[in-house]
Formats: C-alpha cells, structure tokens, sequence
C-alpha cells in the first residue's frame, strides 16, 4: 500500500505561483510514474504532469507547458508541483497519483495509477 497526501493548495490571484507538495509513505520503491491530475467543477479529472520516478524524465499537459514543473526529491519520497503565471482556468482540485511499477498505459491515462491522495484545492480569482 502507498498513502498519498497533498499539500500546498490556496487561493491566489492570477499571475500568482503555488508550489503543491505531494508526500508519498508505505511501499514507495516500486513506483514507476507519480502524475498530477485536476478536476474543474462539471469536468473530468484531467492530466496535468507526471514525473518518472527511474529516469526522471518529466511530462506536461500543453494547458501548463511553460508554466508548471513537476520534480521530485527520491530522498524525502515528496514530488512537487510549482505553478507560475497562474490563470483561473487553472482553478480546480489538484490531485497527486502514483502507479506500482511499468505498465503498458500511458503516464497521462487515470487507469494507470493505483494511488490517489485526497486532493487540494486551487483557486485562481481573476
């Protein structure tokens, strides 16, 4: 079992930044993605950015390319989310997902992932 739990959310202004923080505990050794997803009220919960936990390599919906950054600290098992130049489209619930090992779904599909935290919220006023 892993636990998830995020942290960081707010309420900002647009054109403000957020770091989110999601801190992973249990059976962590055998992750292969760890992704942010969000949901907008009436929406779907959609891909946001995913992390590679073995190369390290990084991936971003185009909505935040150029604004957001995922990274992760392997040490402290907390892989993060800062945003920049946030826009009220941004504003939903924020949620950080991990799957158990290599799988043949994509890091931006929700099935692939076996671990969600609760979530956090972010606001964006205009």
């Amino acid at each position: 079992q892993v636990r998830l739990v995020e942290s960081g959310g707010g309420l900002v202004q647009a054109g403000d930044s957020l770091r989110l923080s999601c801190a992973a505990s249990g059976r962590t050794f055998r992750r292969d993605f760890t992704a942010w997803f969000r949901r907008a009220p009436g929406k779907e919960r959609d891909f946001v950015a995913a992390v590679s936990q073995t190369t390290n390599n990084t991936y971003y919906a185009d909505s935040v390319k150029g604004r957001f950054t995922i990274s992760r600290d392997n040490a402290k098992n907390i892989v993060f989310l800062q945003m920049n130049s946030l826009k009220p489209e941004d504003t939903a619930a924020y949620f950080c997902a991990t799957d158990v090992g290599r799988s043949f779904r994509s890091y931006s599909e929700r099935s692939r992932y076996s671990y969600w935290g609760q979530g956090t919220q972010v606001t964006v006023s205009a």
